[in-house]
């Protein structure tokens, strides 16, 4: 089966191929916008599958796709403190790369690609983005608003609840960063942060077990979690928040909330707006 689209209520495209499932929305020459979103999405999965064996490795070795150099950029500046592969990005960088088709092929004044909770946004002077965070089971956690004059080109959201697989316990953290895929690798690893290791009430198995083809092999993934007392949820955020304003401070990221059980840490400066929380210092 090939790509799939259709446009959707409010001048929407979504586009699906495999895993790989868009929402994308445009204000400006939409059409033309569109237009190039389908024609660059056509081939996107053929490039990652002809590559997977790298990208869910470690080696150091330049892929050949347009895309796939991006995952690997985007993991590059983390591979150091923790394992991680380039399918950490995989989502973020094919959200950056169907943006780009758009931007080269249309005027826009604001865009955005939604890669199943992964944004990258154009955002033209005077525009914003909002958007909501919200549970597994859409129990609201507040609002993100980006100006346009804000550094923040990406947004990604990871976690228990999420698509992949992960090291850690936290319900979910959404970060923001300068593009869809430094977010996305990010907030997968401050998503792993969120833990309590060797704690009774987490089980765990090896991720291959779970999705045999899988980039983490052996590595226990968490599969449930029982009670955890409030001190016990207090400590494993502040561990996420400790990698968080390290990835922070490097000028990895530009902001981040982690969730888990009802508490939250929120990086940089929470702003009250009309309702929205705003993850980015004043």
């Amino acid at each position: 089966m090939g790509a799939a689209a259709a446009l959707l209520p409010g001048g929407r495209l979504h586009l699906q191929h495999g895993p790989i499932d868009l929402i994308i929305g445009a204000d400006g020459e939409r059409e033309a916008a569109l237009r190039a979103a389908s024609a660059r999405f056509e081939t996107v999965l053929d490039e990652l599958v002809a590559e997977l064996p790298l990208l869910r490795s470690r080696r150091d070795e330049p892929a050949r796709g347009v895309i796939a150099r991006a995952m690997q950029g985007a993991v590059r500046p983390h591979r150091a403190g923790a394992f991680i592969t380039p399918m950490a990005a995989v989502a973020g960088a094919v959200a950056d790369e169907v943006l780009a088709a758009m931007m080269s092929a249309a005027k826009l004044t604001r865009a955005y690609v939604n890669n199943g909770g992964d944004i990258a946004l154009h955002l033209g002077p005077g525009t914003r983005f909002a958007m909501a965070m919200a549970t597994e089971a859409g129990g609201g956690l507040g609002r993100i608003a980006v100006k346009a004059t804000d550094p923040v080109r990406g947004i990604a959201t990871s976690g228990r609840g999420g698509r992949s697989l992960s090291l850690g316990i936290a319900d979910s953290v959404t970060v923001l960063a300068q593009s869809a895929a430094a977010a996305d690798a990010a907030a997968t690893l401050i998503a792993n942060a969120v833990d309590l290791p060797g704690h009774p009430s987490i089980s765990r198995r090896p991720a291959r077990d779970i999705a045999p083809d899988n980039d983490l092999g052996t590595r226990p993934v968490t599969e449930a979690v029982g009670h955890l007392a409030p001190d016990e949820i207090d400590r494993a955020l502040d561990r996420g928040a400790a990698l968080a304003q390290d990835f922070r401070a490097r000028g990895l990221i530009h902001g981040g909330a982690m969730f888990l059980r009802g508490q939250a840490r929120v990086l940089g400066k929470a702003l009250v707006d009309e309702g929205e929380r705003s993850v980015l210092d004043a």
